[in-house]
């Protein structure tokens, strides 16, 4: 039996909420997207296997993103090689960059995950149920956590910060109640002392994250989530 790393990696660009792909180079599924990953190494650790393949499938370095493992998959049929349990993680990052591919991945890219959820994208293996999972875990966490603020470039505006809970509950926040339950958060996010000046509007106040981990009370979606 081989044990081997998946990541699912998101990040919001343009206001949606995109996922990190790899057009596989090899054998199995060659040709398909698929979610980067790969086998571990002997003596080599898990999460040292998920930043390596990080970096080496798509140019992506791991160690300024949120990382968290996620589930394991061990279906006996969900690899054609054989008996392969794959452990699963988690990365959260700000507007990353474009990827470059390599080592066995033919490219590298950021899909749009609506673009997966309504069929428009396949992926190879179980990777379409791990890409659930992931999106289920990110959208509970914004629930009970400050986790939102990983995917903020720093200082960030309120509206930053909300836009990021819309993109990931693909629902539509308002902006004055929104506010209101973060400020009244203790920690979630500290002002910073400056403003953005907007092209139109008043000027935004500007924050960066606070030392709180947890919501209480949590800030909970609505009924019908859904992705633009």
């Amino acid at each position: 039996m081989a044990v081997a790393v998946d990541l699912v990696i998101f990040t919001v660009r343009d206001g949606r909420l995109h996922v990190l792909l790899i057009e596989r180079g090899n054998m199995p599924h060659r040709g398909e997207a698929a979610l980067p990953g790969g086998f571990v190494r002997d003596g080599e650790a898990l999460d040292a296997t998920a930043r390596r393949e990080l970096r080496e499938e798509t140019g992506v370095v791991g160690d300024t993103l949120h990382l968290e493992q996620l589930h394991a998959y061990g279906a006996p049929e969900r690899d054609p090689r054989g008996r392969i349990v794959s452990i699963a993680y988690l990365a959260l990052g700000p507007d990353l960059p474009t990827p470059k591919a390599g080592t066995d991945a033919a490219a590298a890219h950021w899909t749009p995950v609506s673009s997966i959820l309504h069929g428009q994208v396949t992926l190879a293996f179980d990777h379409e149920q791990i890409l659930r999972d992931g999106l289920e875990r990110a959208r509970s966490q914004l629930e009970h956590t400050t986790i939102a603020a990983a995917f903020c470039k720093e200082p960030f505006t309120i509206a930053d910060l909300r836009q990021i809970y819309e993109a990931v509950w693909g629902v539509p926040l308002d902006p004055s109640n929104f506010r209101r339950k973060v400020m009244k958060t203790d920690g979630f996010v500290v002002p910073i002392g400056e403003r953005r000046l907007p092209e139109v509007g008043r000027p935004a106040g500007l924050f960066r994250r606070g030392p709180a981990e947890t919501l209480t009370p949590p800030l909970m979606r609505s009924g019908n989530v859904g992705l633009r």
